[in-house]
């Protein structure tokens, strides 16, 4: 028996030696993780709203007479300038009215010029008592009566000569001339659409926010300490910026019932005209946010739709906790609830982590924190 007494002692040495083994090995297994710690930190934000473009200036060219179509004296896509002639149509028929006109008042003038001598005689025979004194009225009448006449042909003279200044077709304004669906000799109908002229100089983007939005940006724009209009940017159909800025001008005075947003509409300048009526873009808005927390979005995953991070205890355990965003700059989701200054979240690695599991936690260089950040003012 006493052979075997050895025996216990040695089974229990190298347990315990073996349990120290798998220790340094657990030790040695944590993994070293960058490791950032939370501050208040102030962000810009980006906001992108859909926007039409209208130009300031958009309108349609129509006959206001019929007629063929004798001319066109400008091209699609080109400039014209206030009052140029654009089209012209065929005045012959209205300057036939022209004559008609002209005719009837010189007609008119010769009985107006006999009443008035009809007149006259008439009332030298009643003041000899010659006549009856009721003859005068009626000559009187007949003299009203020839005035009228003329009155009526004059109206209508200037009718048919505005008719024929009608057959001109001008340029109401500075603007670029749009499709010309007509050809030269085409008969053309009253009303009939020629083209459609817009002036580019400046442009209107029309996006609709929401009322939270809505009320923020008013405020903002009541604050006496924040009177200045501040400008937005453009991001054309191809998500290349827009070299110029501009300025939120005016806004619906109705909400939308179906969607509860509003409309704003913004104005740019468009000196190279790029920017052209119906065109699309996003009208991008900025916002200031101070004191913000910040949690970049690689330290950030997502189970059932809920946003976690790995926050590091004070043993240098990791621990899931969920956290509700109220927005995203950029590469970061900034803090509605759930995380706070001061905590330690893993900011790189999440992928292999568990929760408990212990890992040597590496904090960020402040060059590279203060880099991180700047980013999210930029």
């Amino acid at each position: 028996m006493r052979a075997y007494s050895g025996i216990p002692a040695l089974l229990c040495t190298l347990i315990l030696a073996s349990c120290s083994v798998r220790s340094e090995k657990k030790q040695e297994s944590a993994p070293t993780l960058p490791v950032i710690q939370l501050t208040n930190q102030d962000a810009t934000l980006d906001h992108d709203y859909a926007s039409n473009l209208e130009a300031v200036q958009n309108v349609e060219v129509r006959a206001r007479v019929a007629g063929y179509l004798d001319k066109i004296l400008v091209d699609e896509g080109k400039s014209v300038k206030q009052g140029q002639l654009l089209f012209q149509l065929n005045p012959t028929e209205y300057q036939v009215e022209v004559d008609r006109a002209q005719s009837s008042l010189e007609s008119s003038l010769a009985d107006e010029q006999s009443a008035e001598v009809e007149m006259g005689r008439v009332k030298l025979l009643v003041d000899k008592n010659v006549i009856s004194p009721s003859e005068l009225k009626l000559a009187k009448a007949k003299k009203e009566t020839a005035r009228a006449a003329v009155n009526g042909a004059r109206a209508a003279l200037s009718k048919a000569r505005f008719h024929v200044s009608l057959t001109s077709i001008r340029a109401p304004f500075d603007g670029v001339i749009n499709r010309i669906p007509f050809k030269r000799g085409s008969l053309i109908e009253e009303g009939a659409l020629l083209t459609s002229i817009s002036d580019l100089r400046e442009m209107y983007a029309y996006f609709n926010v929401s009322e939270k939005e809505y009320l923020s940006f008013i405020k903002k724009r009541l604050d006496p300490e924040k009177t200045t209009v501040r400008e937005v940017d453009l991001l054309l159909a191809d998500d290349s910026p827009y070299p110029y800025k501009g300025k939120i001008e005016t806004a619906e005075t109705e909400f939308e019932d179906n969607s509860g947003t509003i409309a704003f509409r913004a104005t740019f300048p468009n000196p190279k005209r790029l920017l052209r009526h119906g065109a699309t873009g996003k009208v991008r808005l900025t916002t200031d946010v101070d004191d913000a927390v910040l949690v970049p979005q690689r330290a950030v995953f997502e189970v059932q739709d809920k946003n976690f991070v790995y926050v590091v205890d004070g043993t240098n355990k990791v621990r899931t906790r969920s956290f509700i965003p109220s927005s995203r700059v950029d590469q970061f989701y900034i803090v509605q609830s759930g995380l706070k200054p001061g905590d330690r979240i893993v900011y790189e690695g999440i992928q292999g982590l568990k929760e408990g599991m212990s890992i040597v936690p590496k904090p960020l260089p402040a060059k590279s924190l203060q880099a991180l950040y700047a980013s999210a003012r930029d």
